[in-house]
């Protein structure tokens, strides 16, 4: 989970966590803040580290109150391409779609969900989400996936 007011610009490679691997975005990521009242700021390394980059920040004084998220969920399941799921019948066929499921929460509690697309060989959205905050997040987390995940990429 990711703060949904961070905005994502950057790796981050001197984080000090130890598996940025599996961190909510699938990396460590430098950034600034879209909460009214701090748009456009950066925040220190240790408020990236501890809050923007894991979410559920109710210690951070940038968010806002009555927010209607503290926190953005992604996973990817098996891509819709048949040939990808049955790979019996052609394990040489790479997957054409990536399947992005998200969630955004409050309180540990989900409050919006749905599903991104990606085309892989065009390495172009065919779903986007509305808000740019979660889009941005959602490119992120496809970008460290798909560098962990070299044998499906077209």
């Amino acid at each position: 989970m990711a703060c949904p007011y961070f905005m994502p610009v950057g790796k981050l490679e001197n984080g000090s966590w130890p598996h940025p691997g599996r961190l909510p975005l699938g990396a460590g990521w430098s950034g600034y803040c879209t909460a009214p009242r701090h748009e456009g700021e950066t925040p220190s390394q240790d408020v990236l580290e501890a809050l923007c980059n894991l979410g559920y920040a109710s210690g951070c004084s940038w968010r806002p109150p009555g927010q209607v998220w503290d926190a953005v969920r992604f996973a990817v399941s098996a891509p819709p391409d048949s040939a990808w799921r049955n790979k019996a019948r052609d394990a040489a066929a790479p997957p054409r779609t990536l399947l992005l499921h998200y969630v955004c929460e409050r309180n540990h509690r989900p409050v919006e969900h749905g599903d991104l697309e990606f085309e892989l060989s065009r390495a172009a959205w065919l779903r986007q989400h509305a808000d740019p905050r979660i889009q941005k997040m959602a490119e992120c987390f496809v970008e460290s996936y798909l560098k962990k995940k070299p044998e499906i990429h077209p």
